[in-house]
């Protein structure tokens, strides 16, 4: 049986500037930068790996600039067999799939069974009440899907169900149960499904332990541990403003809870909403959600983003960094430009016995800010401001450094601060128009200033209360 990992976000985005209304799509590779494609607006992405392949399901976002609604038709499908490179499958599924639907192709989510794929969405029905649930079916990832059901899994008239039934996530557990939650307006959901994936098995029941529930529930299943990630949008460490949200998680060792709070995994986006899936594949973790970050993009016409999702030894989740050039096809590689540190001489403030200053500047590729493969440079026990130092026999002129953070997990943590120096050839100074010094894990912080000319560049690392610091690279470029 598969294991699925992943996460959601909210209802919402289309085409506007870049692609008109009722504009087929065709198929196609796409960028692979963050968004993963600009053809179109997409939303509330849902992933799902088969096989050598992982599939996107998104809606579509077609509302034109000024228009603050969520205009969604229809269900379109992205695949890729690196991560990397999208595929554009078009429209799979619509409103019209659904013969008892109006409007409203809002946030879905497929759920393999006995050789079938089951297309859970979110729809407005034309009865009485707002938002339903409905499900179509295919023997293929592509289709063709149709109404599995002929009206809707849960709707308002379905005893205890949500006050706005959206967001499905479903979820095959190894003993063959089916499980699915929903719900939005702070009222998450979840009951039993019977074997035949369209009949709900039992009552409905209300979810214990979800803190600041807002929307977009996302079920998987990661060595034995159950975990439900959603949207909230509190302003206790979540988001700036009620109006947008982040994704927090839970975690439980029974597929029905209770939960029990575990953090934040992906913080606030550039749109108000919210909506991210998980899913181990090829032996990675990776997080899909959106952002209004496309050329046109906005609130009402959102675009889907992938990036590389981390957990600890304790199984907890670390959160997520959002980048612009999309998670690359393997482990992402410095940033272009000629790395002087190569050449250069290492010291430091401090190094423990058991780590290296050769680690700095080995050449090494981390695979993420806990990999010991290529050496790592540590400081632990001691705290607050340490430093390394690169030293040239002869100067060198340099205007931007890279540096790869060391996080073990335990007594070593991503710094909270940093700060690059020149030596001036009487003392050290700070270096001119130096930009923030980024502390961000599982990535290349780059940071830039005015060029300089010396024979020696400091890095002073100011750790967090109660830790030390460490790296994995510091690379040095010069112009």
């Amino acid at each position: 049986m598969r294991s699925r990992r992943w996460f959601r976000v909210a209802a919402g985005g289309v085409a506007g500037l870049l692609v008109g209304a009722g504009l087929a799509i065709p198929a196609g590779p796409a960028s692979a930068a963050n968004p993963i494609i600009t053809s179109i607006y997409t939303a509330d992405p849902a992933p799902l790996v088969v096989g050598n392949t992982m599939y996107i399901y998104a809606g579509r976002d077609e509302a034109p600039v000024g228009d603050n609604n969520f205009r969604m038709r229809e269900w379109h499908v992205l695949s890729s067999t690196d991560a990397n490179t999208w595929t554009q499958h078009g429209a799979r599924a619509s409103i019209a799939t659904f013969g008892w639907a109006g409007a409203d192709a809002w946030a879905s989510e497929v759920e393999p069974r006995n050789g079938r794929y089951y297309w859970y969405t979110s729809v407005n029905g034309r009865g009485a009440g707002w938002m339903d649930i409905g499900v179509a079916v295919a023997d293929s990832p592509l289709g063709p899907f149709t109404d599995a059901k002929g009206g809707p899994l849960i709707s308002d008239s379905t005893p205890n169900s949500s006050g706005l039934n959206i967001d499905p996530t479903v979820f095959v557990d190894d003993d063959g149960q089916a499980y699915i939650y929903w719900g939005g307006y702070w009222g998450a959901r979840a009951a039993r499904l019977k074997s035949n994936m369209i009949e709900l098995d039992g009552p409905v029941v209300t979810p214990q332990g979800l803190t600041n529930f807002w929307e977009a529930p996302w079920m998987f299943k990661r060595n034995g541990l159950y975990y439900l990630m959603y949207a909230a949008n509190d302003t206790n460490g979540c988001v700036t403003s009620s109006s947008y949200a982040c994704q927090r998680y839970a975690t439980a060792t029974n597929p029905m809870g209770p939960w029990t709070h575990r953090g934040i995994v992906l913080g606030q986006v550039s749109s108000t909403t919210n909506h991210a899936g998980v899913v181990e594949f090829n032996g990675q973790w990776y997080i899909v959600y959106h952002t209004a970050d496309a050329p046109g993009g906005g609130n009402f016409r959102r675009s889907v983003a992938v990036d590389r999702l981390y957990f600890n030894a304790d199984g907890t989740m670390q959160r997520v960094v959002q980048t612009g050039p999309g998670p690359g096809p393997g482990p992402g590689g410095p940033p272009a430009g000629t790395n002087l540190a190569t050449s250069a001489t290492v010291t430091t403030s401090y190094v423990s016995a058991w780590e290296s200053l050769a680690a700095l500047n080995n050449g090494g590729v981390p695979a993420n800010s806990a990999d010991r493969s290529n050496l790592a440079y540590g400081n632990w026990p001691q705290q607050g401001t340490q430093w390394v130092e690169y030293t040239w026999p002869s100067a060198r002129t340099l205007n931007r450094i890279a540096t790869y953070w060391f996080d073990d997990d335990q007594g070593i943590d991503l710094p909270a601060s940093c700060q690059v120096q020149y030596w001036t050839g009487s003392g050290y100074a700070n270096v001119p128009g130096q930009s923030s010094c980024g502390v961000a894990g599982n990535t290349y912080n780059v940071t830039t200033f005015d060029s300089v000319t010396t024979t020696r560049l400091r890095l002073n690392i100011t750790s967090r209360s109660g830790f030390s610091t460490g790296l994995l690279e510091w690379l040095a470029y010069q112009p």
